[in-house]
Parts: C-alpha cells; structure tokens; sequence
C-alpha cells in the first residue's frame, strides 16, 4: 500500500436547509438546497437520524481490494495500525478519527448544545462527546453579514432556559447571544456544553469528536419539527439541561474564548508553509494544520490525516506515485505515509485534520 484513499460526495440528511454549494461542487447541472447540506468526509461514524433508523447514512464508502464498495471503516479496520498508527504503544482505535464534515447551511441552524467527553463518559455511558470547530470556507453572495451564535452572551437562570425550550420562546432565548461575524479564512472551536447556532449561507468545514450527539433545544426549523426523541439525545430535559455551560462569554472575550488564530509551523521563504490552527494546545480532542503550497513541498509526517484541497489545484507524490488534487477534493493520507511531497505551480492550499493526543 502506497497511494492515499479519495473520497466521493457522502452526503447525508439533516433537520435543516441547504447543501446548494455542495451540488456545485460535485458538478450537478442545476444545484439545489435540500435537506441534505452536509457532506461527511471519510466518516467512520453512522448518523443518527430519528424516523430514518432504516437507512444507513454516514459511513463513507471506499473500494476494496475485491473491486467491491465497503464502508471506510471496514477497510481501516483490515490494516489498522498501517492506517491509523499508534498513540505510545496502542494502536490506534476507530474511536480516534475525527469526523470531518462540508456544512453548506442556507437558514440559520437549530440552537443547540453538545456534551463534553467527560459528560459523555459520565452521564451516556459513550466515550466521546462532541467538541467540534469550524474553518469559514465561503460564505453566500446575498448574505451581507454572515454570523455565528456561540456560548451565552447573557445567560439565562436553568430553570428561565427550561421554561423557554419548553414553550419554545425562541425570541428569548436568542436574546442571550451576540452575533459574532465571520468571514473566509476564520477558524472557531466550540467545546462541548457551550450552546451555539450556526448562520445562514456559511460553507465551512466542520471538525468534530466522532459522534452525532447535540441537545437540539429549538425544535423547528424550515417547517420541520424535529421528533420528541431527537431533542434531548433520547433522554429528559433535566439531562439536556445538565449539558449546557452557563458561564458567560461577555462579548468582549468571545474571541479569546472561541476564535483560534493560526500559528506557523514551518516556512522555506518560497510560498510553502505549515500552520497549526487548531492545537493539542486548544482541545485534545482533533488537530488542525494548514499547508500552503507554492512549487514542491516536502513533508513528513507519522499520523495519519484527512486532506481537503480548499483553494487551488496541484499533485501529492508518494514514491513514485502521484495523485492529481483539484479544489475541493477530499482524501485520508495512512499513517504508514510518512513521507510525502505536495506540488502546484499555480498554488494550493490544503487543510489537514489530525487526531487528538488522547
């Protein structure tokens, strides 16, 4: 094995609007937006869609060595440590793949929450929670201002947020959030229990732990009402309540307590650079690099990663092979990979998703 493991579109229902960006991406003829406004990238991790139990979604296929379509966690599970390495002496589980995500939102999604691992662990008997970030990719031509809601800005009693989801008083519970603007190039993390909406019109990639477990504390979007047992991931509002971070994030802190901004890495002086933007510093959930490539690039790494060419266009060589990467193409690089070479003439940028340390 030598080659790294594209990935074709692996899109996937949600409970709100979108994914028009996403058809344009995979070339459809008259681009859409649907309940289908998210695409999940190598994923290892099945959604969880209540009322859909009977169809699979989530798990990314790939081609096996028979020629026949597998699930990828079916073929990472055949050479588990040549693709997924170890941590000290273990070799590394499914459970330590991040799941990565294209979000394309054309409404503003649900307000909802997500439990930390420690919660998880605790309260669900799972082993991960759902910390996730976001790295702005586009934004929307006719949306002016595009935004995301994160972590109470004025937070209000547990027992006035109860009242609020229970009658459904979504003025109120807006009214506890500032709007953050975002912009192309903004990297957020939003750990587990800080509540949060996403904007409309925002194409992002989302990095998350491997799960599919939200507190979904407003019901209806776009004229679907979300059924009693997804809300509450299946248990009583008083175990959703237990979830949230009630702490304030004061306007003033948003920034420091949400926003990441990149670190360099490595730079040859002649347009090839490495930045972190997300560190074991930050979360030990995921890690999150960003390469910049102008020529050749060499690199060597020892941890496997998921590459997702969001600007330009170029080539990755591994020995002598080499794979043509054009915008917007996905792809897992094997821990057994640990020497590799990125190559444009016109420039390109891929962002790399990591592992966590833990």
């Amino acid at each position: 094995m030598s080659k790294i493991i594209k990935f074709g579109a692996n899109r996937v229902w949600r409970t709100y609007q979108g994914g028009k960006l996403l058809d344009a991406i995979e070339g459809k003829d008259l681009p859409v937006d649907s309940s289908f406004p998210e695409d999940w990238i190598g994923s290892t991790v099945e959604a969880r869609n209540v009322g859909r139990e009977h169809i699979s979604e989530g798990l990314a296929m790939v081609v096996g060595e028979d020629g026949e379509s597998i699930p990828f966690r079916e073929l990472l599970k055949n050479n588990q440590e040549y693709f997924l390495g170890k941590s000290g002496s273990e070799v590394r589980s499914l459970d330590d793949i991040p799941l990565v995500k294209y979000l394309d939102s054309s409404t503003r999604l649900h307000f909802q929450a997500h439990p930390t691992r420690e919660f998880a662990k605790e309260r669900l008997g799972l082993p991960r929670g759902k910390t996730e970030a976001y790295v702005i990719l586009e934004t929307r031509e006719d949306i002016s201002d595009p935004y995301i809601y994160a972590g109470f800005q004025r937070p209000p009693s547990r027992e006035k947020l109860k009242e609020w989801i229970e009658t459904q008083d979504i003025d109120s519970i807006e009214s506890c959030f500032d709007r953050i603007p975002v912009k192309p190039g903004d990297v957020f993390l939003l750990p587990g229990g800080r509540p949060h909406a996403l904007g409309e019109g925002i194409l992002m990639l989302e990095i998350m732990e491997p799960s599919d477990l939200a507190v979904r504390f407003e019901f209806e979007r776009c004229g679907y009402e979300i059924p009693e047992k997804a809300r509450f991931m299946d248990r009583g509002i008083e175990t959703a309540l237990d979830v949230f971070n009630f702490d304030p994030v004061t306007p003033e802190k948003t920034d420091a307590e949400f926003r990441c901004e990149p670190t360099l890495l490595s730079s040859d002086g002649s347009g090839n650079s490495l930045e972190e933007l997300i560190g074991s510093d930050k979360t030990p959930c995921f890690t999150v690099r960003r390469a910049s490539v102008n020529g050749s690039f060499e690199r060597k790494e020892e941890t496997f990663f998921f590459g997702i060419v969001t600007n330009g266009s170029g080539s990755v060589r591994i020995g002598e092979d080499v794979i043509e990467l054009q915008q917007w193409e996905r792809f897992f690089c094997p821990a057994g990979i640990t020497a590799f070479e990125y190559q444009s003439d016109s420039g390109m940028s891929i962002l790399e998703c990591y592992p966590g340390n833990t």
